[in-house]
């Protein structure tokens, strides 16, 4: 009996066999899909690896140098990068030191815009005080009254005003507009002087007063010479001393 039944469990373990046959066959299958998936990706990735190697621009005449690429139009093949801009550009200018500005300044010649008056009738007040703790940034140049004053410079009459203490005044830029000159106390204008004017160096501007708070017997012309700001007001500045400038001739 026991033999018998031994007999006929063979047929039965066969079976297991070969069901557990055709599992390992699945697997396989699935193992062998899986490895010829991944070789399908790793020959996409080659291939794009490739084309983006073929991307950059050669020139076969200068043996694979990069060649120029033309702003006029579309570069199919031009890989994008950022912009690059150029430090200078970046970067305003600074303005000129008051050193450089009085230099270019000195270049401009200036003449004493009083009549008549010579270098060494001049007297550099510049630093004195006017009222309490006020310099005065300018110099006066006495003379009688009714002398002619006359522009220092080449340049345009910036404002014809009147005030307080300067009295009858003039400002006028030089041709730049990097600077401004000051005319004060005047007596009275030139005839038909106007704003916006252009003038010539050595025009006659107007003539030596006391208006404003000059002592009527103490005519002069108070000269002013200032570095203008980007903004270019005419009653903003910094102050140049002009005694330099007038009292000592250019080299």
């Amino acid at each position: 009996m026991g033999e018998a039944g031994h007999a006929r469990g063979i047929p039965s373990v066969r079976r297991i066999d070969r069901r557990r046959v055709d599992r390992l066959r699945g697997r396989v299958r699935v193992i062998g899909l899986n490895f010829a998936l991944g070789a399908l990706v790793a020959t996409a990735l080659i291939a794009r690896a490739n084309r983006l190697d073929d991307l950059q621009l050669v020139d076969p005449t200068t043996g694979g140098d990069p060649a120029p690429v033309s702003t006029s139009g579309p570069v199919t093949k031009e890989l994008s990068s950022p912009a690059v801009i150029p430090r200078a550009l970046a970067v305003q200018a600074a303005p000129p030191s008051m050193v450089e500005s009085i230099s270019s300044l000195r270049k401009h010649d200036l003449r004493i815009p009083v009549e008549g008056i010579k270098r060494d009738a001049l007297s550099d007040t510049f630093t004195d005080t006017r009222g309490i703790g006020r310099k005065h940034d300018a110099i006066d140049i006495m003379a009688p009254r009714g002398t002619e004053v006359r522009a220092a410079d080449d340049g345009t009459i910036a404002k014809l005003f009147t005030s307080i203490a300067g009295g009858l005044t003039i400002y006028q830029f030089d041709p730049t507009e990097a600077f401004s000159y000051y005319y004060a106390h005047l007596d009275h204008y030139a005839s038909g002087l106007r704003e916006h004017q252009a003038v010539e160096r050595g025009q006659l501007l107007g003539y030596v007063g006391s208006t404003g708070n000059a002592s009527a017997s103490a005519p002069h012309l108070h000269f002013e010479i200032s570095r203008l700001g980007p903004d270019k007001k005419w009653w903003k500045g910094e102050a140049i001393n002009p005694y330099p400038l007038l009292a000592t001739p250019n080299p």
